[in-house]
């Protein structure tokens, strides 16, 4: 297997190394591939990214990701988005779960579900007129899109407690309606049981009752906006792991952004990127990826957290302490 290892700009230069750290105490053969892409490459070559990384990045089986600073200029083209486009990387998949003894705004640690967010259309379409006076995005639901991450979620509500809930909002967006119909008949199909929500609704339920739900699944730009409320959650956004899969790829990502005013002072959270990790293991279908929780649960026990969390242990310390749990527990 060969692994792109991309650290971006910012803390993403700091988090990543601790955990390919984390990665590298597995022992596994693979082939990591690394590519500097990014704010900090753009303004110094005036390229983010060639054409030759997507290629390089295109002979790897997955991606793992740092941080990217986003550029105020019109003529800078988001990476992410590009390498999304490219690898087809249709579902955006979000856990969210309590760590030990950390509570998020709720104070809740009695929830365990997950966001599929469809990855690749909806608002995110990329057709766009720009003017003074109007301006324009439209937004494109499919069938072929609504039936992948349909079938995406309903794979993991099967492995899971088989229930789903459908996010929308077709009572005033009307090409919603066709998502909201797609998934219904790919979950009935499957037989897994399923209800609905309106996006509105379920931000407030999710805030109240996040106990309730197991997989979600959404359109894109809902996705974007309740997976990122609800790494409030859990505590931070600096705690939340993501994957992006597509059919042949798969690109693993905290999803923090780069921090810089942070960034070179080696304390940075490193967690969510070390989480990336166990989300990249079960993709591959590694059964040790069970063994970073436990990693985690136990640094948390013992204390050894960066700054944010209250603690005073470096990300570097971070990561090698999850890296030496790993060690032992595969010994």
């Amino acid at each position: 297997m060969r692994l792109a290892v991309i650290e971006g700009d910012g803390i993403g230069r700091e988090v990543i190394p601790a955990a390919v750290e984390v990665l590298d105490a597995f022992g596994l053969e693979l082939e990591k591939v690394p590519l500097e892409l990014g704010y900090a490459r753009w303004e110094r070559t005036g390229t983010a990214m060639s054409g030759e990384d997507i290629e390089t990045i295109k002979g790897c089986d997955a991606v793992l990701f740092g941080a990217i600073t986003t550029v105020p200029d019109p003529n800078y083209k988001s990476v992410l988005l590009t390498i999304r486009k490219e690898l087809d990387l249709y579902a955006n998949v979000r856990p969210v779960k309590p760590l030990p003894g950390i509570k998020g705004v709720t104070g809740k640690n009695n929830f365990d579900f997950i966001i599929v967010r469809e990855n690749t259309e909806g608002l995110y379409s990329g057709i766009e007129e720009i003017g003074n006076d109007l301006s324009w995005t439209k937004r494109v639901v499919t069938r072929k899109g609504s039936e992948r991450i349909a079938e995406y979620a309903c794979k993991l509500a099967k492995q899971r407690n088989n229930k789903l809930t459908i996010v929308h909002k077709s009572n005033v967006l009307k090409s919603d309606k066709l998502f909201l119909d797609v998934c219904r008949q790919v979950a009935s199909s499957h037989g897994v049981e399923y209800s609905d929500m309106l996006v509105d609704s379920m931000a407030y339920s999710l805030m109240m009752r996040p106990e309730k739900y197991d997989v979600v699944v959404t359109t894109n730009i809902f996705g974007d906006i309740l997976s990122d409320m609800c790494a409030a959650l859990v505590g931070s956004l600096g705690l939340v792991p993501s994957a992006n899969i597509g059919e042949k790829y798969a690109f693993f990502e905290p999803v923090h952004g780069s921090a810089p005013d942070i960034a070179g002072k080696g304390i940075s959270n490193p967690l969510a990127a070390i989480l990336c990790v166990k989300m990249l293991l079960e993709w591959m279908g590694n059964p040790g990826a069970s063994i970073i929780d436990e990693a985690v649960a136990d640094l948390l026990q013992n204390k050894i957290i960066t700054p944010d969390l209250g603690g005073t242990s470096t990300t570097a310390e971070v990561g090698h302490e999850v890296a030496e749990y790993v060690k032992n527990a595969l010994k």
